[in-house]
C-alpha cells in the first residue's frame, strides 16, 4: 500500500468506532499508532525532498530571469551603437528565457502547492497520532486498574477460601489445647502445694481429715469383701 492510499485510510478512519468494536483494543491500538509513525516519518521525508527541489526551482528561476535581464541590457546597448542586427539577437535570446522563466514559475508554484499541501497532511496526521496516543494511555489506565481490581479480589478469594478457615480452626484448636493443658497444670499445683496464706493448723486438720476418709474406705472394703 502506498504512502498516500495510507494517509487517507488513517486520516479517514475512525479511531474510537474502531477500538470499541475490536477484541484486543490494546493491540489494534499500538499497531494503528506504528501505522501512523511510519507514515509521518514518509511523509516528512518526502516533504524535505519537495522543498529542496522547490528551493532549487527558485534558484533556477532566478538565474534565469537574471541572465534574461542582462540581455536586454545587451540589446539596448546594440541600439545605442546602431547595431539592430546585434540588438534582434539579443531580444531573442532575452525572450527566450523570459519563456524558460514563465515555466519555471509554473513549477515552481506547483512544488511550493505540494509542498503546503505536505505540511497540511503532516499537520493532520499528528492530530491524529495525537488523538491515538491519548486514547492508549486511557486504554492503559483502565488495564492497570482493571488489573488492580482483579488482584484484589483473588486475595479475596484467597482470604476466604475454605483451606484458609481449616486452618484458621486448627490454630484456635491448638489454642484451645494449650490454655485446657495450663489450666490443669495449676490446678494440680493447687492440689499439692498448700493455699498460700493457708496456716499450720489448717493444715493439720485438713491431714486428719485425709486420715479419717482412708479409713472410711478400709472399713467400706472390709464389708463388702465380707458380704462376698
Amino acid at each position: 500500500m502506498g504512502i498516500f492510499s495510507r494517509f487517507r485510510d488513517i486520516i479517514h478512519s475512525n479511531i474510537n468506532a474502531m477500538l470499541d468494536k475490536a477484541e484486543d483494543p490494546e493491540k489494534l491500538i499500538r499497531l494503528m499508532i506504528q501505522e501512523m509513525e511510519e507514515t509521518l516519518v514518509e511523509l516528512k521525508a518526502d516533504c524535505a525532498r519537495t522543498m529542496a527541489q522547490a528551493a532549487k526551482s527558485g534558484r533556477e528561476l532566478a538565474a534565469v530571469r537574471d541572465r534574461a535581464g542582462r540581455w536586454g541590457e545587451k540589446a539596448e546597448l546594440a541600439v545605442d551603437k546602431g547595431r539592430e542586427d546585434l540588438a534582434r539577437e539579443a531580444l531573442m535570446e532575452k525572450r527566450a528565457l523570459e519563456t524558460r522563466a514563465e515555466a519555471l514559475a509554473g513549477e515552481q508554484a506547483a512544488i511550493e502547492g505540494m509542498v503546503a499541501a505536505y505540511r497540511e497532511d503532516i499537520g493532520r496526521l499528528e492530530e491524529k497520532l495525537g488523538t491515538a496516543k491519548e486514547r492508549q494511555r486511557t486504554l492503559l489506565h483502565r488495564h492497570l486498574r482493571a488489573t488492580g481490581k482483579k488482584r484484589a479480589r483473588e486475595d479475596m478469594s484467597r482470604v476466604d477460601s475454605t483451606e484458609a478457615l481449616l486452618r484458621f480452626d486448627e490454630f484456635e484448636s491448638r489454642i484451645e489445647r494449650l490454655e485446657a493443658e495450663a489450666e490443669l497444670a495449676g490446678t494440680a499445683a493447687s492440689v499439692r502445694r498448700p493455699a498460700e496464706g493457708e496456716s499450720l493448723e489448717a493444715r493439720f486438720d485438713r491431714l486428719a481429715a485425709d486420715e479419717d476418709v482412708e479409713r472410711e474406705l478400709a472399713r467400706l472394703k472390709a464389708r463388702r469383701a465380707g458380704g462376698e
